[in-house]
């Protein structure tokens, strides 16, 4: 049975070898990036998130990665996400928000540090914040209905979905010009504070998210619509950012 890294470095060397042989000189850098990266890697239960910057030529030659990618899934390793310079540097304005959240915590393994450069305007930032909470505001709505008051249905949409707004809590306080902190409870504390959220909410959120707290199904249901009143007033302070 294929053995789940304790620490994602267990894997570097390996992961390094397997993706220069097959493609050479047109891979240019591999990083690790979000967990793993973070220092919030969790054995069996956290995934590694790689980015493969390859050369044109690298990724029309794709297919041979096919094997090695199924072999490393078998380690928790999800599909790595193959990119180009071309790719990223044209991306910046219509996907801000992932290059963002990849930038703020990362490793190079192997190659160039392709990200260290990149210019991702605010404005971008801001615009994508406002659409993906909106968006994730409307999908709250519908699954906490779709729940029916079940409870590990409910737990499970607070586990699932919190991850998502962390990632865009980490951009909004960036906007705000405010230092982001490098865990992510602390990254929670920091965004209710500066928009004025209700901290002690998205402390349960956290905890329940962590498995520490399994509240029943009447105190569940309070949270999951606080939680989606939050959201929602969080959403109209991002729309009146200005630069």
């Amino acid at each position: 049975m294929a053995k789940i890294p304790e620490r994602p470095e267990d894997i570097f060397d390996e992961f390094r070898v397997d993706y220069t042989t097959i493609f050479g000189d047109d891979l240019l850098a591999i990083i690790l990036y979000g967990s793993g990266a973070r220092g919030e890697y969790i054995p069996k239960k956290s995934d590694i998130n790689f980015l493969i910057a390859l050369t044109d030529n690298g990724i029309e030659r794709l297919g041979d990665a096919m094997n090695l990618v199924a072999k490393w899934q078998k380690r928790r390793i999800l599909v790595p996400l193959f990119l180009t310079k071309d790719y990223i540097e044209s991306s910046l304005d219509a996907f801000p928000l992932e290059f963002f959240n990849i930038r703020s915590a990362y490793k190079v393994i192997h190659g160039e540090d392709i990200l260290k450069d990149l210019i991702i305007k605010k404005e971008d930032l801001r615009v994508q914040c406002e659409r993906e909470l909106k968006a994730k505001l409307l999908l709250l709505r519908s699954s906490f209905l779709q729940a029916q008051g079940k409870v590990h249905l409910l737990r499970e949409l607070i586990t699932q979905s919190l991850p998502a707004f962390i990632s865009i809590f980490k951009a909004l306080l960036h906007l705000k010009g405010e230092e982001i902190p490098g865990n992510s409870e602390a990254v929670i504390q920091a965004i209710a504070e500066s928009f004025g959220l209700d901290r002690k909410l998205f402390q349960t959120l956290w905890y329940i998210k962590r498995g520490e707290e399994k509240p029943g199904r009447d105190e569940v249901k309070e949270i999951v619509w606080k939680y989606i009143s939050e959201i929602k007033g969080l959403s109209k302070q991002v729309d009146k950012i200005v630069f």
